[in-house]
């Protein structure tokens, strides 16, 4: 039975790679920093709470982090911590390096000492890319980051780059474009989407402020996106993806799915507060997954409009 140890075992996506893994045999880990202090919402929403073996991890402590190697002895490590939030990254921009570069050079340098044979993933961001233009970005696009979170990714992308090439370690980044799901934390704007519609549905509220609606991102599925990360190290040799689903949809689109599943017309109820544009934000940033396709078989199952669906079924279930 293979073993894999999932740092940020409690997010979105760590919850679906968890259900994932085990759903294929694994003995699965997960670290928390004060595992009896914690709850885990999303792995009790999926029903595995008990089959995930949790260790007590705090990445910027590498006594720490030894321990869980220790206990966990992973086959497989996938580094899917860290603040994951953009616009926060503003307001916290060292604590969101901190999160995401030290975890990164902590856990390799772990690998690189003790475990060689231990493969890893990196969760990377589209965010990198930047402002792409209306242009596809593929793995050789240069990077061009807006945002603390981004430059923090794309240190991060380069550090696992950097260990494969001088240690030859299995080391990856998968380069994740937005993906979503029920488990999805209120504080996204997609989140905040879909609760402020069923409230305005339900005649609990009237109006739903948001930023700058232009925006164009690639919204994807989740469980479709760990998939990809699992695959990406079941191959014979390390490489970066591009994990995306290649279809770019602006946050006026998106909104306008939303209210239209549930009857409403997104313009009688939305308002534009320019205060909430993220300075120097890229409006396009879209993705080009075509290198996954060929190499690893890989392609997101769910369309924007699917995706949606399953997030308001579940939101106006809670």
């Amino acid at each position: 039975m293979k073993r894999a140890l999932i740092c940020g075992v409690s997010g979105q996506d760590g919850a679906y790679l968890a259900q994932l893994l085990l759903s294929k045999g694994y003995v699965v880990f997960g670290s928390s920093r004060h595992k009896e202090k914690t709850v885990f919402p999303n792995l009790e929403k999926l029903g595995i709470l008990a089959q995930v073996k949790l260790v007590n991890m705090t990445t910027s402590d590498v006594l720490s982090i030894r321990d869980a190697f220790f206990l966990s002895k992973p086959d497989e490590v996938y580094n899917l911590s860290g603040q994951s939030s953009v616009g926060l990254s503003f307001e916290r921009p060292e604590e969101t390096r901190q999160s995401i570069v030290d975890t990164t050079i902590n856990v390799l340098e772990e690998i690189r000492l003790n475990y060689p044979k231990t493969r890893f993933f990196g969760a990377g961001s589209g965010e990198c890319f930047g402002e792409t233009h209306g242009v596809p970005a593929n793995e050789d696009t240069a990077f061009n980051p807006n945002s603390p979170y981004a430059e923090a990714k794309v240190e991060a992308f380069n550090l696992v780059k950097l260990y494969r090439d001088s240690f030859n370690l299995f080391a990856c980044t998968g380069i994740l474009f937005n993906h979503e799901s029920p488990l999805r934390p209120t504080r996204f704007v997609t989140q905040k989407i879909i609760r402020a519609a069923i409230e305005i549905a339900q005649g609990r509220c009237n109006k739903l402020t948001l930023g700058n609606i232009a925006i164009k991102r690639d919204w994807g599925w989740a469980p479709d996106y760990v998939d990809a990360m699992w695959q990406m190290l079941q191959q014979d040799n390390p490489e970066d993806f591009v994990i995306a689903t290649g279809i770019g949809h602006s946050l006026e689109e998106f909104a306008g799915i939303v209210f239209s599943q549930i009857g409403l017309k997104w313009q009688d109820h939305v308002l534009i507060d320019k205060s909430l544009f993220r300075p120097n934000e890229g409006v396009e940033i879209l993705a080009d997954p075509s290198k996954a396709k060929a190499l690893l078989s890989w392609s997101a199952k769910k369309s924007l409009q699917e995706v949606i669906s399953e997030m308001l079924y579940e939101a106006q279930k809670s």
